[in-house]
């Protein structure tokens, strides 16, 4: 598949955006008859082609308009740059230079200038207009772009604007494929005989017929029935092309602008976010929480909250933090970038980079940069499947599933190191401990866990040739009470196993071993059962402590009561030699 590129046209109307593009590829971007018969480009416009090396191209065509500004502001926010449309019959317009301030605050530095209508000036009209657009983009990302003299209607000046876009796009960076896609909805409609159809620029990763994503906000899960770009079916699709996506499982109205298909659990999807903004310099007011906000993020318009970080305004030119709240929670990671406009003053205030999905700091203490160890050292621990998802950046886990802060790690260390100490000779239950303390756990080099209990490698088990264990030994069927033993160390014995309990009495495991045996051999002279009296009297015990004991036997399916007769259970011996 051949190397492609998305350009954005940008410029003031009527400069001759739409119709360049035409000329350039052949296909009128222009969707609506509207459009048509006004000569006025209302929505977004799409169109490809091949440039003379064998490089692809898509155009997205935007509205040059301001009143229709949210429509080009949802189709720049995926592209790799931009074609930058200044007519020679006018110059550069106030529409020119929000463009862009548009194009600057949404990250964009790769550009190329067409100088169009060249062909009804004279030569020093033409000569003062490329002076004009020289003067314009002076300081910014244009400041070193080719400025290439066009006539659409003539043909003049398109091949040098061909090769122009040639050697600019052999300099920009193709999209990389960081195997977590994300398709911005710019245009939804039904395709006859297919169903929903929604388009966009991929980015981030790649799609493939039938594979299972997620459309948010909404989170309805679609499948992918089949995929074209640029009109030709695919199996599957990188990122940084135009993508039309057929989708199963959504009604094309069930779908807008400004949604997103992503795959699922890939992708942290947030309501609050802090970022950077820019403001621009020809605002005549400071930028506070004051006033009614929507943030252009991928292709949509979003109504959002601002706060001021460190400070209560921004001023005109200046920059700082700001937390943004939405209303709807979006697929974002920390390098996304955004346009901000007040309502109120139908005004482009500034834009900025996401710098945290999830902020976790009050807003009084949030300092945010792009640093994933900041992320770490905010949380302490973190998943690193999520830590991906909000960074964007795959970290080895460094415990178990987790990614940790070193101060964070150290604290627990020397906290459950302590829970060790404070435990005793008996040690620390694990079984107590949640699961970042045992896995800590298992980094103390003197420290051994021995039947669920952590202690000291050089401690001395306490449990081990217990002297109340040797009692019941040696007294397997008159077993002395626990009188004067440590009441956690009983607790300890019956958890191992080396303490019988049953009914308030305590036996020596070899003692249920031996009534086994016994029973088995009363029960092979005496099958059809065994009284309580003749097993009390084989044993040389009382009734006291025979009947505990019977419990026992009972009660690991040794024995089997039927009425008054004790017979043979799953778990009796065998007396087979």
């Amino acid at each position: 598949m051949t190397a492609t590129h998305v350009v954005a046209t940008a410029g003031h109307v009527d400069h001759g955006k739409s119709t360049l593009v035409r000329a350039l590829t052949g296909i009128d971007p222009d969707r609506f008859e509207e459009e048509k018969a006004r000569g006025l480009t209302i929505d977004l416009g799409f169109a490809w082609a091949s440039l003379p090396s064998g490089r692809g191209v898509a155009f997205v065509d935007v509205p040059g308009h301001v009143r229709f500004l949210k429509n080009m502001l949802a189709g720049v926010g995926a592209v790799d740059a931009c074609l930058f449309v200044v007519a020679a019959t006018e110059g550069w317009k106030p529409q020119s230079e929000e463009h862009l301030r548009i194009l600057e605050l949404l990250g964009i530095s790769h550009g190329l200038i067409a100088l169009t209508k060249v062909a009804v000036v004279d030569d020093d009209h033409r000569e003062l207009a490329r002076m004009d657009v020289t003067d314009h983009v002076a300081g910014t990302f244009l400041e070193d772009a080719a400025v290439v003299e066009v006539d659409s209607l003539t043909g003049q000046g398109l091949e040098d604007l061909r090769l122009g876009l040639d050697g600019l796009l052999g300099t920009t960076p193709v999209a990389t494929d960081a195997q977590r896609p994300r398709l911005w909805v710019d245009r939804s409609f039904a395709a006859k005989g297919s169903g929903t159809v929604v388009t966009g620029t991929l980015t981030g990763g790649s799609l493939a017929v039938d594979d299972e994503l997620e459309l948010v906000p909404g989170s309805r899960p679609v499948r992918v029935r089949s995929l074209q770009s640029h009109q030709e079916s695919l199996p599957g699709v990188g990122p940084g092309r135009r993508v039309a996506v057929n989708l199963v499982g959504v009604s094309h109205d069930d779908v807008e602008r400004g949604q997103a298909l992503i795959r699922p659990r890939q992708w942290h999807l947030t309501r609050r976010l802090d970022a950077s903004l820019a403001v621009l310099s020809g605002l005549d007011h400071e930028v506070s929480r004051r006033g009614a906000y929507v943030a252009y993020l991928g292709s949509g318009e979003h109504p959002v909250r601002l706060r001021v970080l460190g400070r209560s305004a921004l001023e005109p030119g200046g920059s700082g933090l700001v937390r943004l709240h939405l209303a709807e929670a979006l697929p974002l990671v920390p390098g996304d970038r955004f346009v901000l406009r007040e309502t109120g003053r139908s005004e482009t205030v500034g834009g900025g980079e996401v710098l945290d999905v999830d902020p976790v700091l009050p807003a009084s203490r949030a300092r945010p940069d792009r640093s994933v160890d900041r992320v770490v050292a905010e949380r302490g621990w973190i998943e690193a499947d999520v830590l991906e998802r909000l960074t964007g950046a795959a970290r080895p886990a460094d415990l178990g599933p987790w990614v940790v802060d070193p101060r964070a790690l150290e604290a627990l260390r020397a906290a459950v190191d302590a829970a060790v100490d404070a435990a005793g000779p008996l040690g620390l239950d694990v079984a107590g401990l949640d699961p970042r303390q045992r896995a800590v756990l298992s980094t103390l080099d003197d420290v051994e866990v021995d039947a669920g209990r952590a202690r000291r490698r050089a401690a001395v088990d306490p449990l081990a040739d217990h002297p109340y264990s040797a009692a019941l030994e040696a007294s397997p069927f008159a077993p002395p009470p626990p009188a004067g033993v440590d009441r956690q160390e009983l607790r300890e014995l019956i958890r191992r196993g080396l303490v019988l309990e049953s009914e308030g009495t305590h036996f020596a495991p070899s003692a249920l071993d031996t009534a086994a045996v016994a029973v088995a051999g009363l029960l092979a002279e005496h099958p059809e059962g065994v009284t309580v009296a003749q097993i009390r009297d084989a044993l040389g015990t009382s009734r006291k402590f025979l009947l505990p004991l019977l419990t026992l036997l009972d009660g690991r399916g040794i024995t089997r009561r039927r009425g008054d007769l004790r017979i043979g259970g799953p778990r009796l011996p065998s007396l087979e030699r």
